[in-house]
């Protein structure tokens, strides 16, 4: 089924739950993503759909009679643990319940359906990681980013001849994938030291990435690769990425074979997953290549991809120091970007991921790689805002940053805005460092 612009993406839609209504809201009725969370005090996983600042428990909402109009085995995806069975299900399902969800919680002047029995307050809740991720893998799609860290090591030639055919990507570690609101150690590594000996220690060079996660759907069988054409049915959803990297370990280790201890030691997800069907009317045409460069090749390429392939997706990072929270000051902003900058699109770096026959199951997380923009103040790292710690950047306290130090926390946002409809929110993304102990070993 198409995602397509519909009566749930109405702006004129409101809720009984009134503070989805507020202006300021992440989570109005046209957004309804899906997270997994359990009651405070209780060890139940069960679905949930952010609203306002309350969860409408799909479970509960299944015992009371509330979603009978919906398949069987839809119904039994509402009520599991986490969302890998309704991600199975492929984009009819989530096109189904979203518009029974949407008829549930509008405001008709009708009594709310049993509302002490299918909502609970967000603070009365522990979100939980969405899905069982089986697997990770980390793409290198903005070539604003690209550019920015070649310039730093290869001046004269920053892009490498391939990164313009092909997306670029690594695999990550699914274990050490974390929600957001878990520290984060400082970890431990081999470096280079000043005078090019190794050495083994805690990271000097600690950094964010800023990035856009999305998780497939319905999968693909091994040797069966998804076109172009049919990538978007296998995306059920985005998240915002803080991908942790040390930067230090990564300039040691990274050749030949790429990132490995410097990325894999943690990976920040924010709570909720914003359904490709809410995201419909904030679709734009995929990055706008010069003239000078290459075609994508015919497997890479589809027309409704590159006029739609695009999203008018903001992404916001804030650093909040120790000190800072001391003073009681508001996280400063660190960059602000667009997603719709991206080279690759979703659709290309899923249909490559699985040209070579490889399979992707429900609930497999993809991630963009840094999202930075052209501009000054859009770079999403702090490798490339500093010139890796050439240009330190100044905190209203008057502490210096080239890298994180302990106690940092680091704040990711994204929206999505678009005259004549309603504001969709992604939530936070935040995670604080903490320091290796004397004692650690």
């Amino acid at each position: 089924m198409s995602r397509s612009i519909n009566a749930t993406h109405d702006p004129n839609l409101r809720s009984w739950v009134e503070s989805a209504n507020h202006k300021d809201t992440d989570f109005p009725i046209q957004n309804l993503p899906f997270g997994v969370f359990r009651q405070k005090n209780k060890s139940d996983r069960r679905i949930g759909v952010a609203i306002g600042d309350r969860i409408l428990d799909l479970s509960a909402c299944g015992e009371v009679g509330l979603l009978l109009e919906l398949p069987e085995p839809l119904q039994e995806a509402c009520a599991a643990p986490n969302l890998n069975a309704l991600m199975t299900l492929g984009s009819w399902a989530t096109l189904a319940l979203r518009d029974r969800l949407s008829k549930l919680l509008q405001l008709n002047g009708l009594n709310p359906p049993l509302e002490t029995k299918i909502l609970l307050p967000m603070a009365e809740a522990e979100l939980l990681l969405p899905a069982n991720i089986g697997d990770y893998t980390d793409f290198y799609a903005s070539i604003f980013h690209a550019t920015n860290v070649g310039k730093l090591f290869r001046p004269n030639n920053p892009l490498l001849p391939n990164y313009k055919h092909v997306p670029i990507a690594y695999h990550g570690r699914a274990s050490s994938l974390i929600l957001s609101d878990t520290s984060v150690k400082r970890p431990k590594g081999q470096y280079k030291t000043e005078d090019s000996t190794p050495t083994f220690g805690p990271s000097q060079l600690l950094d964010y990435e800023m990035e856009v996660g999305f998780f497939v759907g319905s999968g693909n069988e091994l040797g069966k690769p998804i076109s172009i054409n049919k990538a978007e049915e296998h995306i059920f959803g985005l998240c915002l990425v803080n991908d942790w990297s040390a930067r230090d370990i990564q300039a040691w280790e990274y050749q030949p074979l790429g990132p490995f201890l410097a990325k894999n030691f943690a990976t920040t997800i924010s709570p909720w997953v914003i359904t490709l069907e809410a995201l419909a009317p904030f679709r734009c045409p995929g990055f706008s290549r010069p003239e000078e460069d290459p075609r994508p090749l015919p497997y890479l390429y589809s027309p409704v991809d590159a006029e739609r392939g695009g999203l008018e997706l903001t992404v916001e990072v804030l650093l909040s120091s120790a000190k800072m929270r001391e003073m009681g000051m508001k996280p400063f902003s660190l960059s602000r970007a667009s997603f719709k900058q991206m080279y690759w699109t979703m659709a290309q770096m899923l249909t490559h991921h699985t040209s070579n026959g490889c399979n992707l199951r429900p609930g497999d997380l993809l991630a963009s790689g840094t999202v930075s923009g052209a501009e000054e103040g859009s770079q999403g790292s702090l490798l490339e805002i500093t010139r890796r710690g050439a240009e330190p950047i100044k905190l209203p306290t008057g502490e210096s940053r080239s890298f994180l130090a302990d106690g940092d926390e680091v704040i990711m946002r994204g929206y999505c805005e678009k005259e004549g409809y309603a504001r969709i929110g992604f939530g936070e993304c935040r995670g604080k460092v903490i320091g290796i102990q004397n004692s650690d070993t």
